[in-house]
């Protein structure tokens, strides 16, 4: 009894340990309860949110792209659904997966060959697909890409839809999913003005969602991408659609699907018990415009321009600015390049294009910057009025050929002695080659620029070039300070250095037929909701008042009617005795490009000069602005002159079709003296001021050593006058647009 009263030795060895023990436990113990209530209690409901993602997935909600409309209402570019099919690798085809056993999909048979046959897949596609299903499934594990979606064929027909849909349960793992893709009614018509939408690029969506994109916050994802640009979205690429993207694209929608862990939707009442509010939020569609162009003009100036292989056409509402018709050819299908004929057709359509020598691509309305010739010297004859360094009644003689230090420029034909009117009228480049001595080139850049000549326009669709008007500061840079009086004598007849885009022209002859407003150039009119009403509205936007004299404006525009309406006119063969229409003929050299090929036939081609026509109508209160440029078309008066009385000819047959009177008659008059005097009547001269007497021009600068040589613009140059010492040098070749 008393050995078991005794206290052994191991027993206080173990107390001791019991309290390390226990201490352990303890903290053990108090570190999970700290633990839990850290996840359950503090970080609760951050850890409830993860665990709902898990299971709820929001869904985007495609939105609808706005609708463009011409000035008439009829739809330019909308959106239509495109079907394309999906498949999932390890259903279509369980046969391709690797073999387990007890599987209980094992015995299921292959829906591919059935789908394949539906979709009408040539031999070569469906290899290919084959193939890419069995590489997919070399590993079936649950997020292999086994089971994930792969595009099987693009934009298929309706028919292939329904049967696709009608045996949809005997085809598992197939999918025809609904996309919206753009659609252009009018085809090619106003592809340059309308653009294109495309697929976002890699390089373009960095911009929109740089590197930890993903970590951001809502304002500042908000910020650095406000359109929410996505892999696989399409945006506007050029033209309105570029221009006006933001309006145009609209907001998508979204709403929350109950996900297994699979990743397979849940439907039924558990799963919409498991969706917090708010569930769905819809898309906004974006917002429609209405353009000024008049497809239907659009359709007209495309069949004056038919037989022409490249050139532009710009018709200007004089009043307000609006762009009624804006064209480019060659041009393009928008709906080639939106996407919808898929991937490999885009791919093919764009080779072809980029490779096309004529260039469809560039909108020569806008970007494209050309020698005007000789429908320049308008702007030339003013800055001689203006500067009172002519006077317009006086006549110069004209031979064909004008000497100009150790060097002679020609013109078309031997004009005589003529005034101002008869110059422009007749386009005699002597005329103006002695004018151009009489004011400087600087004097002639100040009114090129006055009417909106070689700066941008502002137009803000298309890359814009900006032309040139040379000056000598120019000059002097370029030629390191070797500047030549037969610059000037290049920059008076619109050749040399001087380039302006169709647009800039247009806009300029619109000032000079409307009084001297120059207007901001308007292609879109207004932007409306999808019910109709007008949410806002472009009024026309004057770019400023010219500073020239009313008189000489008058003068100048007498001139231009007699390019049409005089029987010594360069354009008096088209003229209709009921269209009043005033112009100027141009034919501008330009440089001789060597086709890469050595083609002969293209070496004719690229060796002819730009045609050019710019008109008014009608006269006496001009409406229209009418311009047009033949690319490597010859002669002006022959070719680019009939086709704009063609595209006023239409204007006026539309414009009267729609007030409801009959169509103006059209009838070709004959050339004949006695018409003369009926003619001149008719002319604006009437209106004109008496212009102050000019005093006598200054004396001609002297001549420079080594002057450059010019070519006339109004028709190819002719040989060497009768009686002229000494070969010419050969001409110069103007600077290429």
């Amino acid at each position: 009894m008393s050995d078991l009263l005794v206290t052994r030795s191991d027993v206080g060895e173990f107390r001791k340990r019991y309290k390390y023990f226990a201490l352990v436990v303890f903290i053990a113990f108090a570190a999970v309860i700290v633990r839990l209530f850290q996840l359950q209690i503090m970080q609760g409901d951050s850890y409830a949110g993860i665990a709902h993602e898990n299971i709820i997935r929001r869904v985007t909600i495609s939105t609808t792209r706005g609708v463009i409309r011409d000035s008439q209402g009829k739809i330019l570019a909308s959106s239509r659904p495109a079907y394309n099919v999906y498949i999932v690798p390890g259903r279509v085809m369980p046969s391709a997966r690797p073999v387990r056993r007890n599987s209980v999909e094992a015995d299921e048979p292959d829906s591919w060959p059935r789908i394949a046959e539906t979709l009408r897949l040539n031999p070569d596609e469906r290899a290919r697909i084959d193939e890419k299903i069995r590489s997919a499934c070399a590993n079936d594990a649950t997020k292999s890409p086994c089971w994930r979606q792969i595009l099987v064929r693009e934009d298929i027909a309706r028919d292939t839809v329904a049967e696709l849909k009608q045996h949809q349960a005997e085809l598992p793992g197939a999918e025809v999913v609904s996309s919206p893709v753009r659609y252009y009614p009018f085809k090619n018509l106003a592809s340059h003005a309308l653009g294109y939408v495309t697929e976002i690029d890699a390089e373009t969506l960095a911009r929109f969602r740089p590197e930890g994109y993903e970590s951001m916050s809502t304002a500042e994802r908000q910020k650095v991408n406000p359109l929410g640009y996505e892999a696989g979205d399409a945006f506007g690429a050029t033209g309105i659609e570029r221009a006006f993207e933001s309006t145009l694209r609209g907001q998508r929608g979204w709403e929350k699907r109950v996900v297994d862990a699979h990743g397979r939707y849940r439907t039924g009442p558990e799963a919409d018990r498991l969706i917090d509010a708010p569930a769905r939020q819809e898309p906004i569609p974006g917002r429609d415009l209405r353009i000024t162009i008049d497809i239907e003009l659009e359709q007209a100036i495309e069949r004056a321009m038919r037989a022409q292989l490249a050139g532009a056409a710009v018709v200007i509402d004089v009043r307000t600015g609006r762009l009624l018709g804006l064209y480019s050819k060659p041009d393009f299908d928008p709906n080639d390049l939106s996407g919808g004929g898929g991937k490999a057709r885009l791919r093919e359509t764009f080779k072809k294009l980029y490779a096309d020598p004529l260039r469809p691509m560039l909108d020569k309305a806008i970007s494209g910057a050309f020698q005007p010739g000789s429908t320049f010297k308008a702007f030339t004859a003013l800055a001689g009025l203006e500067n009172r360094a002519v006077n317009p009644e006086e006549r110069e003689r004209c031979d064909s050929y004008y000497y100009w230090g150790r060097r002679f420029f020609h013109c078309m034909h031997v004009h005589g002695k003529v005034n101002m009117r008869e110059a422009i009228a007749e386009s005699c480049n002597i005329y103006f080659f002695k004018l151009a001595q009489a004011v400087t080139m600087d004097q002639i850049a100040v009114v090129a620029r006055e009417f909106g000549l070689g700066v941008r326009t502002g137009i803000g669709v298309n890359p814009e070039a900006s032309g040139r008007i040379p000056t000598h500061a120019w000059y002097a840079l370029r030629y390191r300070g070797q500047f030549r009086g037969g610059f000037t004598l290049n920059t008076a007849i619109g050749q040399g250095d001087t380039t302006v885009t169709p647009l800039q022209l247009g806009l300029a002859y619109a000032a000079l037929a409307n009084g001297g407003t120059l207007y901001l150039p308007q292609i879109v009119r207004t932007v409306e909701a999808s019910d109709g009403s007008v949410e806002q509205d472009f009024p026309p936007r004057v770019r400023q008042k010219v500073k020239i004299a009313p008189e000489n404006l008058s003068r100048v525009n007498d001139a231009l009617w007699s390019v049409v309406n005089d029987p010594k006119g360069t354009a008096y063969g088209l003229r209709d005795d009921f269209l009043e229409v005033s112009g100027k003929t141009g034919t501008a050299q330009n440089e001789v490009r060597k086709p890469p090929d050595d083609d002969p036939k293209k070496a004719w081609y690229y060796a002819k000069d730009h045609a050019w026509f710019v008109s008014y109508y009608p006269s006496r209160a001009p409406e229209i602005a009418v311009v047009v440029l033949v690319e490597h078309g010859g002669a002006g008066p022959t070719i680019a002159a009939p086709i704009a009385i063609n595209i006023i000819r239409d204007y006026a047959r539309i414009a009267a079709t729609r007030a409801g009177r009959p169509p103006p008659r059209t009838s070709k008059s004959a050339s004949t003296p006695g018409a003369a005097p009926a003619a001149r009547a008719a002319s604006p001269a009437n209106v004109a001021a008496a212009p102050a007497p000019a005093p006598p021009p200054p004396a001609p600068a002297p001549a420079s050593t080594e002057p450059v040589p010019s070519t006339p613009d109004s028709e190819p140059p002719p040989s060497a006058p009768p009686g002229a010492t000494g070969g010419a040098p050969p001409d110069p070749k103007p600077v290429t647009p």
